[in-house]
């Protein structure tokens, strides 16, 4: 409980950040990591069909869905900082982020 906790509030944190620089600078602009163009292209060859602009969270927290996303996180081990920590999403990308709005992933 206290590690998820941890987790938790650095996800908050991050999510605090990234907003503000994907608000205030046009995405197609902004890389977050030096394998931004990496880590896009293996996600959609691992989740092709996976709706991003409106998620479910049953594709992201089910059994099958653990499944898939463990992998693909352990990938970027030694890549990128971070890897398997939890992150705050929007459900819909097109709304703030709010507590009906945000899902924990980890």
């Amino acid at each position: 409980p206290r590690v998820e906790l941890a987790w938790a509030m650095r996800a908050h944190q991050h999510a605090q950040v990234y907003f503000n620089l994907i608000s205030s600078v046009d995405p197609k602009f902004l890389n977050l990591t030096k394998v931004d163009d990496q880590i896009y292209s293996e996600f959609r060859k691992t989740f092709r069909d996976l709706k991003i602009d409106v998620l479910d969270p049953e594709e992201l927290k089910s059994e099958p869905a653990k499944e898939k996303w463990r992998p693909f996180c352990l990938r970027f081990e030694g890549v990128v900082e971070d890897f398997n920590y939890g992150t705050l999403l929007r459900l819909d990308c097109r709304k703030d982020y709010t507590e009906e709005n945000t899902i924990f992933g980890e």
